[in-house]
């Protein structure tokens, strides 16, 4: 068999895929949730490896980081702009690395109220992609009342991968821009009122 590279085709058995922990600082407002990690960012031990993918292309731009930061300044870029990072699952069974590619019944979802509940003033998750937000929806939803929140907004955003193709990178980061407007206006709204 050939191996898959994070290009993601359908090829050979399924293989059981287990994701990687949260970067979540106490103080984020934001969550973005992919669907689980490629095998190319499995075997790299980072999110989104895959260069083709426009994940950190467009936080870097929506952050005003330079572009190109290694790894390790990528996860700080997220962590000072208050933006956690996590995947809907913890586990599934997938041929390939495409989301499309996971064996329906064998998802087993990471356990996204305890990880706000550590991290308390998150206000919005962003859903990368539409496995991402109908997983989100069918497996984690039902499971948040446990945990007490005043309100979580929820917004589906188009899938950051290279087999989201009907987008150019551009496009992507214009839908993404959501992502600081969240941000700001949360910022905006913890301001104190000006002295009359």
């Amino acid at each position: 068999h050939r191996r898959d590279r994070g290009g993601g085709g359908v090829e050979g058995p399924a293989l059981v895929t287990r994701g990687f922990e949260p970067l979540a600082a106490p103080d984020a407002q934001v969550l973005i949730l992919g669907t689980i990690p490629s095998r190319q960012s499995l075997d790299a031990g980072e999110y989104y490896a895959n260069p083709a993918n426009a994940f950190w292309f467009i936080m870097e731009h929506l952050c005003g980081a330079t572009p190109g930061l290694d790894y390790a300044g990528r996860v700080a870029m997220l962590r000072d702009a208050r933006v956690a990072l996590w995947d809907v699952l913890q586990a599934a069974e997938r041929r390939g690395s495409l989301d499309s590619a996971i064996v329906a019944g064998t998802e087993a979802p990471n356990d996204i109220g305890a990880l706000l509940g550590r991290s308390p003033l998150i206000h919005t998750v962003f859903l990368n992609g539409g496995k991402a937000d109908a997983l989100f929806r069918r497996r984690v939803l039902p499971e948040l009342s446990r945990y007490p929140r005043t309100q979580l907004r929820l917004e589906r955003l188009p899938s950051t991968s290279p087999a989201n193709a009907r987008l150019t990178k551009q496009a992507k980061l214009e839908a993404w821009s959501a992502v600081v407007q969240a941000l700001a206006g949360r910022r905006l709204a913890e301001r104190p009122a000006p002295d009359s």
